[in-house]
């Protein structure tokens, strides 16, 4: 315990270390001079990764000038480039001889039912284009009263964000995630109803940051297992043990998270540990909860070194998953790296169909990232989507005990698959909505047959999904005369059981019961001041009326007292208004 306590040390003392930072900026085309979206850029210096924006933009912020970044997508000759602050850079990909598969589609995190493709192109012209997430604009009620999301929620991004905040560093836009946030905090859970599953509430509120627009929540609570009862666990540690773990806030904080896990086994469930580095091999064969000891002692003898590619590592994880798949029980596999993971151009679409197969099969993919840069554009959140799982990042000790001590059950052990969350707006009452979060990239939005499919519902979660309403005459003359004149939208929750092809509906009513922002629960209050700062955080176009002062203030009074996240939370919103008010001042000068 007293090395980890010493290691814990050294990454507080070493999170303080920063200098001076420059702008980088460039923009990325093809041969024939045509801007390239969505195109993968790492900045050696750091090891984080961006994307160039929907005009093949981008813009980087780095501590060492000159640096060097690397440049890639599919079909496309990878390039090395010196970059420079003082100049602007332009770099042109060569078509790769090699063929790629086409047919690769991003995935939807939300879409608007008649919306049409060119509608939505509109929302990022004119944006800041190094972000290749597209913020969701206000819709016509009328015209387009459906929207649909996935409720595939990841919990990393507010983990990612404190890291860039807590080292006095700017966050990335494509870092900022909002659902994300909102959903990291696990706050407003309430019980369902005996027998079911799901349970629903809804609030309708004043938006504090736009005087006459109402605010939407839907809070969706699953229910929570019983610890006792339940069924029996098949987990395999995929554990990345390659040179690049070697840093104490990689390979030594992922032995601590799992020495967690471990406490938490039972003699019925089994652990087998596979690891892929300078070899991919069998660490531990399928070993009882009971044995702990001999597991712990496995999780120690880790140790880094060498390279290889992750993609034979996953294939043994599986194959020993499915060597002791239990029938009616959690098979998981449970990846832990730093970084993307790599596979070969001609393997990736082998890989994603063999996850989805082991998906269906019953395996779910559980991923842990640790020292990432970017992490959202990383390989392994798009496998954890894929195999039905969720994607953590670890960024301190504290956060390995939140998900897999505190969070144990939520984060593996699923009540629903394929979940999807569908809201139909009543047009009596609301004029135009917009989604907040749930943004999709400039990819997913330019192709045309890109899709949306649903993701896993853990234990005893709490989801928030925020719309901001813009009310229509009759709605604010309803709330103005203190009454309740129907339904402001109708609520379908679409899933299917753990190991249960049968689709399930869980349908309900939103009625327009308005509540005064200040008399609402202080949770909802909460949540309010986590989209003010992603929205600060992503310099949204529908932020420009509200300040860190104002966040601050919201923050402040609706944290709860006795809440060790939400306090904390209070702390980093502070720390960021005075990073970014900094940075406001050195741009005026």
């Amino acid at each position: 315990m007293k090395t980890f306590f010493k290691i814990y040390l050294l990454i507080i003392c070493s999170s303080s270390l920063h200098g001076q930072q420059y702008y980088l900026r460039g923009e990325v085309k093809d041969e024939s001079g045509n801007p390239l979206p969505n195109i993968t850029i790492l900045l050696h210096s750091t090891g984080y990764t961006y994307r160039s924006g929907s005009f093949g933009s981008f813009g980087i912020l780095s501590n060492k000038n000159p640096d060097t970044i690397s440049i890639w997508a599919e079909g496309y000759v990878k390039e090395k480039k010196a970059i420079n602050a003082d100049s602007y850079l332009t770099v042109k990909l060569r078509t790769a001889q090699s063929s790629f598969n086409s047919s690769k589609r991003t995935k939807l995190a939300s879409i608007t039912k008649g919306l049409t493709r060119e509608t939505q192109k509109q929302w990022f012209v004119g944006d800041e284009t190094y972000a290749s997430l597209v913020e969701n604009h206000f819709v016509n009620a009328d015209k387009y009263p459906s929207t649909g999301l996935s409720l595939s929620i990841d919990r990393a991004s507010y983990s990612n964000v404190r890291r860039f905040i807590n080292t006095n560093t700017l966050v990335p836009p494509d870092a900022v995630r909002i659902e994300e946030m909102l959903n990291y905090f696990n706050e407003s859970y309430i019980e369902p109803p005996k027998e079911k599953i799901f349970g629903v509430r809804t609030v309708v509120t004043n938006c504090p940051w736009k005087v006459g627009n109402q605010l939407f929540f839907v809070n969706i609570n699953s229910r929570k297992l019983n610890l006792d009862s339940l069924p029996p666990s098949n987990l395999v540690f995929l554990i990345d043990v390659s040179g690049s773990m070697d840093m104490p806030n990689r390979l030594p904080l992922l032995q601590f998270a799992f020495r967690l896990l471990v406490n938490n086994l039972r003699a019925k469930d089994t652990v087998s540990i596979v690891v892929y580095g300078g070899a991919v091999g069998i660490k531990l064969n399928a070993t009882s909860g009971a044995e702990r000891e001999k597991i712990l002692k496995a999780i120690d003898e880790l140790e880094p070194g060498g390279f290889t590619q992750g993609e034979s590592g996953i294939r043994l994880a599986y194959a020993v998953a499915q060597a002791h798949y239990i029938e009616k029980g959690n098979n998981r596999v449970i990846l832990a790296t730093d970084g993307d993971f790599n596979v070969g151009i001609k393997t990736e679409d082998e890989l994603d169909e063999l996850i989805t197969q082991h998906r269906q099969s019953g395996i779910y993919l559980t991923c842990l990232g640790v020292g990432m840069g970017n992490y959202k554009d990383s390989k392994i959140q798009t496998l954890a989507k894929k195999g039905n799982g969720n994607f953590s990042y670890l960024d301190n000790f504290q956060e390995a005990e939140k998900v897999l001590m505190a969070e144990f059950a939520q984060n593996l052990y699923s009540v629903a698959n394929d979940a999807y969350l569908n809201i139909e707006f009543n047009d009596d009452f609301v004029h135009q909505y917009r989604l907040i979060g749930f943004d999709n990239k400039v990819g997913a939005i330019t192709d045309s047959l890109s899709s949306i499919e649903g993701g896993e519902i853990g234990s005893g979660q709490s989801l928030m999904v925020v719309f901001e309403i813009e009310p229509t005459d009759y709605n604010l003359d309803a709330v103005k005369r203190n009454f309740n004149p129907g339904k402001i939208a109708e609520i379908k929750l679409q899933f299917r059981l753990p190991l249960d092809s049968t689709r399930q509906f869980f349908c309900t009513s939103a009625p327009l019961q308005f509540n005064d922002f200040n008399s609402i629960d202080k949770n909802f209050q909460f949540s309010t001041a986590v989209i003010m700062f992603g929205s600060l955080l992503r310099g949204s176009s529908f932020a420009k009326t509200y300040g860190w002062a104002e966040l601050l203030d919201l923050a402040s009074s609706a944290a709860a007292a006795n809440d060790a996240l939400q306090k904390e939370f209070v702390s980093i919103v502070q720390k960021a208004k005075t990073l970014y008010s900094k940075q406001k001042k050195k741009r005026k000068t």
